[in-house]
């Protein structure tokens, strides 16, 4: 079993970029950064911007521990998202809605929230920001803690193990409670997602959240594309570039349908 690891570095300046459409996004009418920045989305890409972006973020990996990162990771089965940690009702009622809001938008992905631990392949840890440290220390040991805070300095931070057909088994998310609400739903949103497989950051694509750069505090319609590929019957754990990009045409006109859809884009 190996596994890859992503973090969350908060940029100083957050970037305006944003979402609308048919389905409105779960935090748009509370919070005036995201909504500013979903007025300013961009929402027209083609196929060339959606299969660069896809395959950035689907091979490779930021930060990885052990394993080959060369092929697709995904989920193979329904995820289960679990919240402990630190007592924070509000945060967990929020994590709760961003995952309602993660299943609405992706076509193939039987994802919510689970009652227990036991029952989630999905752990989310709440930690206060004094306690960052400590908690990746319990996760990852000592070495590999000051060797995280050293080279990526994370706000947030999320990983999974995967056996060996590359079907992701477990992931672990860690999010801090006491950053605003902006910083807690950014988080949390890319975090998550990333979680399901698309680990790798990537500095060459302005539009997405898996972009150290970019803040958006919600899913928007880029990495909805990313996402709904990624989560298509037709992509299979433990494809090479080679298989996806045999595939890859005829998925993407299926995820162009289906995100149109659900954020009332046009044609």
């Amino acid at each position: 079993m190996s596994r890859s690891l992503h973090p969350r570095i908060v940029a100083a300046a957050l970037i305006a970029i944003a979402l609308g459409g048919l389905v409105a996004p779960a935090f748009s009418a509370e919070n005036p950064a995201i909504a500013s920045r979903q007025r300013a989305e961009k929402k027209s890409f083609t196929d060339s911007e959606i299969a660069d972006g896809f395959f950035r973020v689907a091979f490779g990996a930021e930060y990885h521990l052990a394993g080959r990162v060369d092929r697709i990771r995904k989920y193979d089965r329904p995820v289960r998202v679990f919240a402990g940690g630190v007592s924070r009702p509000d945060r967990k009622a929020q994590l709760a809605k961003v995952v309602a809001d993660i299943a609405t938008r992706i076509a193939h992905l039987d994802i919510a929230m689970a009652k227990t631990a036991d029952d989630a392949n999905v752990v989310v840890t709440l930690v206060r920001d004094r306690d960052l440290f400590r908690t990746i220390r319990s996760f990852y040991g000592e070495d590999r803690a000051r060797e995280i805070r050293k080279s990526l300095d994370p706000q947030c931070l999320s990983g999974f193990h995967k056996n060996e057909k590359f079907e992701i088994e477990h992931s672990d998310v860690i999010l801090t409670v006491d950053t605003g609400d902006f910083t807690f739903l950014d988080c949390a949103y890319e975090e998550l997602l990333q979680a399901l497989g698309p680990i790798n950051d990537t500095s060459a694509v302005p539009w997405t959240m898996f972009n150290d750069k970019v803040s958006m505090g919600f899913f928007d319609v880029y990495d909805q594309y990313l996402l709904n590929i990624l989560y298509d019957p037709r992509i299979k754990a433990g494809m090479t570039m080679a298989e996806v990009e045999a595939v890859l045409p005829e998925v993407l006109a299926d995820v162009r349908v289906w995100v149109r859809k659900v954020n009332g884009l046009k044609e």
